[in-house]
């Protein structure tokens, strides 16, 4: 079991109250290579047994959280939804991950879906899973949406360019807020930065508020000459967008 399964394993054993053992002999014999058809029951009895209490997180929990896979967050996982990413990760099944992760997906419920893709940085083969986290991130609802982009460090780390800056415009239109995205000022990038000041200018010219946390991605190229021309043009104007200055 990686470390972070052995961080999640804990956690939730430690706040399953009465039915850490059932917990325990549930996931053990899905490691064992129980059939598939015993870990859809975990997954649907999973909120029955354990209910949707918030996992208790200590600033240990974070740091361990965080050295097993920067930038992973745990904050709002449910215990029932971690129970659920951890029977999805020990379960030796026989067909491949993705399979089983499409399979679920389609029949989700929203919080069935939110746990699954909270759970994104301990799959394997997350090159197969490409398709189905740009399902995820296609979707109306929001908290399924931010599943992935908020508290989240897959995107970070399997995203090329284009689908990065797609998530952060998707991000903007839905309405979720930018600052809770890993990697947010460490993959900006000109392109994204020409983007936000457009998206900006267009909220000015509504007269609409631009998110301040916009310009986290936008300051680390204000001093493009294209960038700089654009604001100094604004501010001139007597539209400053001062946010984007160094």
């Amino acid at each position: 079991m990686t470390m972070p399964a052995h961080l999640l394993r804990r956690l939730v054993l430690s706040q399953s109250g009465a039915a850490a053992g059932w917990v325990e002999d549930q996931l053990d014999a899905l490691a064992s290579g129980a059939p598939e058809r015993a870990l859809h029951i975990f997954l649907g009895l999973a909120p029955r047994r354990l209910g949707k209490a918030d996992l208790a997180l200590t600033p240990d929990d974070r740091a361990q959280a965080d050295a097993a896979i920067p930038g992973w967050r745990l904050d709002g996982w449910s215990v029932d939804g971690a129970a659920r990413v951890l029977g999805l990760v020990v379960h030796a099944g026989q067909r491949p991950f993705a399979e089983r992760f499409k399979d679920l997906r389609r029949t989700a419920d929203v919080a069935e879906m939110v746990a699954l893709y909270r759970g994104l940085p301990l799959y394997p083969d997350p090159a197969a899973l490409h398709f189905e986290v740009g399902e995820g991130l296609r979707s109306t609802i929001r908290p399924v949406f931010e599943a992935i982009a908020h508290h989240n460090p897959w995107p970070r780390d399997h995203f090329d360019e284009h689908r990065w800056n797609h998530m952060i415009l998707k991000a903007l239109f839905v309405g979720a807020p930018l600052a809770p995205i890993i990697g947010l000022e460490a993959r900006a990038n000109p392109e994204l930065a020409r983007i936000l000041l457009d998206y900006a200018e267009e909220r000015r010219a509504a007269g609409r508020p631009v998110p301040q946390d916009l310009w986290i991605g936008v300051r680390p190229f204000a001093g493009d000459p294209a960038i700089r021309a654009r604001l100094d043009a604004a501010r001139a104007a007597g539209r400053p967008l001062e946010e984007a200055a160094p």
